[in-house]
């Protein structure tokens, strides 16, 4: 609840509250069922809670995946403009080289060659920091990859624990045992998902 008195509602809430109400009222008319009413409130909060951590950890991954993007695309535009100077460089030598061999004085000759070893040298500098930047890019966008691949898991595991809990608020209605069975197979399964986002599988 806010200053303004404004609740926002998680994505469990609803069922959590419909859960725990039909719980107090079977107990307080003495229902027979009331013992089971409880074990499916009591396994809809623990798959709610978990399923809360799920969500957010599905969010964080998200986000870590655009961050990392977002790194990949900085350290290849600096990897581009590396290049842009390496042709820079490479059309000066140039320049350099045509007029060492158009002109005929001993000396200017030596002033040209002297230049374009200078231009080769910052080339191989250059070439090689631009390298290196776009190495860091590939690894920034494997990176990015790896955490979009865990933001599936932790959506996955999200998704099955809400259908596990929607299963439970109709067991609670309908007393069907299958459903019971069912809801306890949909929390495993989330739960096992989420294991393997936790293992980066």
């Amino acid at each position: 609840m806010s200053g303004q008195g404004f609740h926002v509602h998680g994505p469990h809430d609803h069922e959590l509250e419909h859960a725990a109400q039909h719980a107090s009222e079977s107990a307080g008319h003495g229902k027979q069922g009331g013992g089971l009413t409880n074990q499916i409130a009591m396994f809809t909060a623990i798959i709610a809670t978990v399923g809360a951590i799920f969500s957010y950890m599905g969010g964080a991954t998200q986000a870590n995946a655009g961050l990392y993007k977002n790194n990949a695309a900085i350290k290849k535009t600096e990897a581009s403009n590396q290049w842009n100077y390496f042709q820079s460089k490479s059309t000066k030598q140039s320049l350099a080289e045509v007029s060492r061999d158009l002109t005929q004085n001993p000396a200017e000759k030596a002033k040209y060659q002297a230049k374009i070893e200078r231009y080769e040298t910052e080339k191989e500098e250059i070439r090689k920091n631009a390298e290196k930047l776009e190495a860091e890019s590939l690894a920034w966008d494997h990176r990015s990859d790896e955490e979009l691949h865990l933001h599936h898991r932790w959506a996955q595991a999200t998704t099955v624990l809400q259908v596990a809990i929607a299963i439970a608020a109709i067991a609670l209605l309908t007393r069907k045992r299958w459903l019971e069975y069912l809801m306890v197979v949909g929390g495993v399964l989330g739960v096992a998902v989420g294991a393997l986002a936790m293992l980066h599988y």
